[in-house]
């Protein structure tokens, strides 16, 4: 765990503690760089946090004093920053906590939206019913296009190999039976 470190350089007056010290605010030579705090941004803000501490003490020493300051300071700046890091990350979550739940959230239901959802659940039906017998008739009429005496052309009886099976008048009048079972062989 990395700790901020901040170096006090405090010059002092010829007439200290009368006359207020003059204070400066440094980072450590090659100190890595603190994620909540950086010495440099926030040297303003700290040395006029430290200004009142000066005020109260003027007349006795009060380098400790302005220490302890400095240090809550410094402490009171990372804590609020980690805070408001903190409220915008629970912000975010509460957000997308609250675009989840809203897909869960439909219309009220009142006696409008009530009558107007079944108006169109009547519709639909009706319309549903309607595709049905609208089915139903075209099957219908399937049905009886089948059922009708279709005459075929001689090449659909060919095709469908129904022409072996159409008896000719003719050729049971020729006086010849049991020609069907006559083979002729070349030789």
């Amino acid at each position: 765990m990395r700790v901020a470190t901040i170096l006090l350089n405090v010059h002092y007056p010829p007439d200290y503690p009368d006359e207020a010290p003059r204070l400066d605010l440094a980072a450590p030579p090659n100190a890595p760089k603190y994620k909540w705090l950086d010495v440099q941004d926030d040297k303003g803000q700290l040395l006029q946090l430290l200004e009142p501490t000066i005020e109260e003490n003027l007349g006795m020493a009060m380098v400790f004093t302005l220490v302890s300051t400095l240090k809550d300071a410094a402490e009171t700046l990372i804590a609020d920053r980690r805070k408001a890091v903190e409220a915008e990350r629970e912000e975010k979550l509460k957000k997308a906590e609250e675009e989840e739940n809203a897909k869960f959230h439909g219309t009220p239901v009142n006696r409008d939206t009530f009558l107007a959802w079944r108006e169109n659940f009547i519709a639909e039906m009706q319309e549903k019913e309607r595709r049905k017998q609208e089915e139903a008739h075209a099957e219908d009429k399937k049905k009886k296009a089948a059922k009708e005496d279709v005459r075929l052309t001689g090449r659909q009886l060919w095709e469908r190999g129904l022409v072996g099976k159409v008896e000719d008048e003719e050729d049971e009048t020729d006086g010849i039976e049991g020609i069907d079972k006559l083979k002729i062989e070349a030789a």
